[in-house]
């Protein structure tokens, strides 16, 4: 399997913390060199170790922002 580099650009917000120190996190990610997409998922504390979670462009996360803000 092939190394996946990345490096986070920003980190967006912290959404929750679980028992053992793990944080679900909104960041700003560079996969292999690319131009920075948003990303959610778990990370451990030092950021050594992630799970599974979402990548998403600039427009799926526009799109998301307006889906979640309408009227209900």
């Amino acid at each position: 399997m092939a190394e996946i580099k990345f490096e986070i650009a920003e980190t967006i917000a912290v959404l929750s913390e679980g028992s053992k120190g793990w944080k679900k996190e909104l960041n700003l990610i560079s996969w292999n060199g690319r131009e920075p997409k948003y990303d959610i998922r778990d990370w451990a504390p030092d950021h050594s170790k992630m799970g599974k979670g979402v990548t998403l462009s600039e427009e799926e996360v526009k799109i998301l922002v307006q889906s979640l803000t309408k009227g209900r």
